[in-house]
Formats: C-alpha cells, sequence, structure tokens
C-alpha cells in the first residue's frame, strides 16, 4: 500500500496539516463556500469540523471486484457536494443523518472491518471529509490497517483536493453525470460540474492507473467509472461514453448502471419524475458497444415505460 509509504516519510502527516487548514475557508469542493468549518460554520454540505458518518458496514453490493466474496468495508459519509433531486440516500446525503465521529473513532471503524475480513474500506461520499478522512487513516495505521482505500465519489472535485489523495487512495470509484452544465445545475446544483469532472477523471487516472485485480479478481488499484443512465438523454450518455473513450481510453472499466428511479424530489420535478425505459438504456449500451468500451458492466434493462 503506498499509504504506508507516505505514512513511513511524513507525507502524511503533511498532507493531514495542509488539509485541515483548507477547512478555516473551506474550498474542499469546487463550490468553494469559503466557510470556517473550525469554528462550527457551515457551507453547501452543511459539514462542520467533526466527521459524521449513516453506517459501517460489510457491503455485498458493488461492482464485482470491489465486493468481491467478502464484501466491501463501506463507510456511508453523511451530508455531500451536491445537492441530487433523485438520490437514492437522500436520508444521508440531504438529510444528513448519522453519527459525529472522532479521527479516532473513524480509525476503529476501519480497523475493525478489516477484521471481519472485507476487501477494501470503501468510503462514500467522501469529499468534504478528506481531512478528517486521512487523520483516521493516520491512526488506522498504527492500529494496522492494511487494505486498499475506495474513493466512492460524485466525481465533483478540485485537483488541489485529489493532490492530497495522491498514493492514499488505491481505487476511484467517481461518477460521470452530466455532459451539460445546465442539467448539472438544474439536478443537482452543481455550477461549473463537466468542467470540474473531466479535470478530475483525468487526474484519477494519472494517480492509480486502469483498474488491477489481484489473482482472485479483487481490485487492487486502479479507476471505475460510473455512468447513471437519466430519462430524456439527460445524463447525455453517448456523449459522456465518447468521452471517457476519447480522453481515459476505450481499456477504461465502466459500470453503466439502468438502476435510476424518482427517488427523493425526482417524482415532483418535470423530466425525471420516471424510471429509464428499455430505449433509453439500450441506447446508452449501443453508444458502449459503438466505441469499443468492453470493460466493465451492464446492468438488466429497466422497467419503466
Amino acid at each position: 500500500m503506498k499509504f504506508l509509504e507516505l505514512y513511513e516519510n511524513g507525507e502524511l502527516s503533511r498532507r493531514i496539516k495542509m488539509a485541515y487548514a483548507r477547512l478555516a475557508a473551506c474550498d474542499l469542493c469546487p463550490h468553494a463556500c469559503g466557510v470556517n468549518r473550525m469554528a462550527g460554520e457551515t457551507g453547501l454540505c452543511e459539514s462542520g469540523k467533526e466527521v459524521r458518518i449513516a453506517s459501517a458496514n460489510v457491503h455485498r453490493g458493488e461492482e464485482p471486484p470491489i465486493s468481491g466474496t467478502k464484501g466491501s468495508g463501506t463507510i456511508f459519509l453523511s451530508g455531500c457536494t451536491l445537492n441530487c433531486k433523485f438520490c437514492q440516500n437522500f436520508p444521508i446525503s440531504q438529510l444528513r443523518n448519522g453519527t459525529d465521529l472522532t479521527a479516532g473513532q473513524l480509525a476503529d471503524k476501519m480497523v475493525g472491518l478489516q477484521k471481519k475480513g472485507v476487501h477494501n474500506i470503501n468510503f462514500v461520499t467522501p469529499t468534504h471529509f478528506t481531512p478528517q478522512i486521512l487523520a483516521a487513516l493516520y491512526l488506522a495505521i498504527r492500529k494496522g490497517f492494511r487494505i486498499p482505500i475506495v474513493w466512492n465519489t460524485s466525481g465533483y472535485e478540485r485537483l488541489d483536493t485529489l493532490a492530497l489523495l495522491d498514493g492514499v487512495v488505491d481505487v476511484y470509484l467517481p461518477d460521470m453525470k452530466y455532459c451539460c452544465n445546465d442539467v448539472a445545475i438544474k439536478l443537482s446544483g452543481a455550477k461549473g460540474y463537466t468542467e470540474a469532472n473531466r479535470l478530475a477523471l483525468p487526474e484519477m487516472l494519472r494517480q492509480v492507473g486502469h483498474l488491477e485485480c489481484d489473482e482472485d479478481g479483487i481490485a487492487v488499484r486502479g479507476l471505475i467509472v460510473r455512468h447513471l443512465v437519466l430519462p430524456l438523454r439527460q445524463a447525455g450518455s453517448p456523449e459522456t461514453l465518447a468521452w471517457i473513450a476519447e480522453h481515459l481510453g476505450t481499456e477504461t472499466h465502466i459500470a453503466l448502471m439502468s438502476q435510476y428511479f424518482p427517488a427523493h424530489a425526482a417524482a415532483q420535478t418535470p423530466g425525471i419524475e420516471r424510471r429509464i425505459t428499455s430505449e433509453e438504456y439500450a441506447e446508452a449500451v449501443e453508444a458502449l458497444e459503438e466505441l469499443e468500451l468492453e470493460n466493465g458492466w451492464v446492468q438488466d434493462e429497466p422497467l419503466g415505460e
């Protein structure tokens, strides 16, 4: 694990200090709210100094190289840098249900999951808690933590925050949600999502490379891109997949998801108030095949109209 080298040479400690310093005028995500989270102020993510988690459990529903045979040690962080009207986990992301922990308590959760035999620790929507996670990793290493870290994110990132994670994260699992900023603002409140996303993913690829698995098919390092097909082409699936093929390479592993349903506020939002149709998903699968993006996973056809 590269993070062990960062721990041994003092670089991890340096990055923890750098990350916490940024909480004084928070700019961890592209919103750059500028609030002093160290003093209890909160910005769009409504998160303060302490890390808040909704759960820390063995999860078997991720992509096969992540869940494997023993499960992924999945830690759901409360709050989010986005405000998606269709979020399936909105009680966690939008209502911020969860429990505040110290870095030491989070470290104990990580080590406890490792003892259960999980393949990795999978941080879900972690960006706004980057400093706290780095601090928890430092303490967890001292307690014997030695398994890969998965960064399961919306893909709405800043390069200077990703720089803090270089050598820390083993597997990046980002979304590519949109290819149109107007839709990103309307559905997720994410200004400049496309530009931020398209800068972030090449940096993730530079850090970890394309997906590498061990002899049992378990991910040890690399990039997996998730793309959720939305009704009425609002995710811009063919365009998004074409961008991936051109800028990340046709060897990129992609999880093309058909699981959209109108959760949270989607039922009251025109254009996303229904499931996707078989035809809408088939169009995305066809684009995947035409672009020769052969690595990854497709899902069953949706149950929409």
